[in-house]
């Protein structure tokens, strides 16, 4: 036994001190059982082998297997406990529905509002909404829908970024300049919101393509700066019964409404049958333009889209918004329908 005592020493100690892989030393022990196991049973009682180790077979077949359940014992203890030190990373579920968990955290404040909800974030998601222009009333209008999470926005305007946008025209940048509007505008949208998909279109609004072109949104933001392009704008969108938001600017007043006679409101000619004669509703180069005004008609715009898409509110249909910057006034006119309209009436 004292032979058997030492070799176990000489295996564990030693080892330990080495360290040799537990294996090893666990291999090491199974080989010195098995020799003194085999000595006594293969060799007679008398052999000097046998003697070294004393005892019998059957009291150390009895050792060994204590051994080895010991071993066991602490190999599963072990891997118990690896088990509760590390145990394998929780996978989150994957959310219900259409939203992805960081659309769901990005529009919680919308998702909170008892007016717009789950169902009212649904239907700006699926919403596919136009914008014409990308200047002065585009640009707000353009970054808080794609902040608000309208999932298909399309943008067409031809011009190009130049120095004097940059005073009023806060989607686009200084490296910007150059560059088309509908580009650059693309670009600050999918930085706002990656969730969101952008149609820029890089050319002018002609009557060639722009019913064609209406016809593959649900709603149009109009925020161009001549009344050529608005008069276009009003006549395809009442061909198609699409309603529009309308924005003007100047200097320190801007007006808003909702164009949609397809709802029996009025249409844009109803209430402005006639262009200006020249000369009286300068452009914002010839009078000038406070810079946070149009950013004020723009988010306003926006406002109302949301609101249009989600079903929230009472919306300006009807009613022509006014706001005046200078003396911080805001008054709403009613407009109706003019049965001889061109557009929408018996005219």
């Amino acid at each position: 036994m004292i032979v058997f005592l030492l070799a176990i020493a000489a295996i564990w100690g030693p080892g330990s001190w080495l360290r040799l892989p537990l294996a090893l030393r666990w291999g090491l022990t199974a080989l010195l059982f098995a020799v003194i196991l085999i000595a006594h049973a293969a060799l007679p009682p008398g052999h000097a082998l046998p003697a070294l180790f004393g005892g019998n077979f059957a009291g150390w077949a009895t050792l060994a297997g204590v051994v080895v359940l010991v071993a066991l014992y602490i190999r599963a203890l072990g891997w118990l406990r690896a088990r509760a030190k590390d145990p394998a990373p929780a996978v989150p579920a994957a959310p219900q529905g259409p939203f992805s968990t960081a659309e769901l955290d990005r529009y919680a404040r919308h998702i909170v509002l008892r007016e717009i909800g789950g169902p009212g974030q649904k239907a700006l998601k699926e919403a596919r909404v136009l914008v014409v222009g990308a200047g002065g009333l585009g640009s707000p209008a353009l970054l808080y829908l794609a902040a608000a999470g309208v999932g298909t926005i399309g943008v067409i305007d031809d011009d190009i970024v130049s120095n004097s946008n940059l005073q009023r025209q806060v989607i686009h940048r200084d490296a910007d300049i150059g560059t088309p509007k509908v580009f650059s505008a693309e670009r600050a949208m999918t930085a706002e919101n990656p969730h969101i998909t952008v149609r820029p279109y890089n050319r002018r609004l002609t009557e060639e393509i722009a019913q064609e072109l209406f016809a593959d949104y649900d709603l149009i933001l109009e925020g161009s700066d001549n009344f050529a392009t608005r008069y276009l704008v009003n006549r395809a969108a009442a061909r198609l019964g699409k309603p529009v938001i309308g924005g003007a600017i100047t200097q320190w007043e801007g007006q808003l409404s909702i164009w949609d006679p397809a709802t029996g409101a009025p249409c844009y000619q109803c209430v402005f049958p006639e262009a200006p004669a020249e000369g009286l509703a300068p452009s914002c180069a010839e009078a000038g333009v406070i810079g946070p005004l149009p950013g004020v008609i723009g988010a306003m715009m926006a406002g109302e889209a949301v609101k249009e898409i989600a079903g929230a509110g009472d919306g300006l249909r009807g009613r022509l918004l006014i706001w005046d910057g200078l003396y911080a006034e805001s008054r709403v006119i009613r407009t109706r329908r003019r049965k001889d309209c061109p557009v929408c009436g018996t005219g």
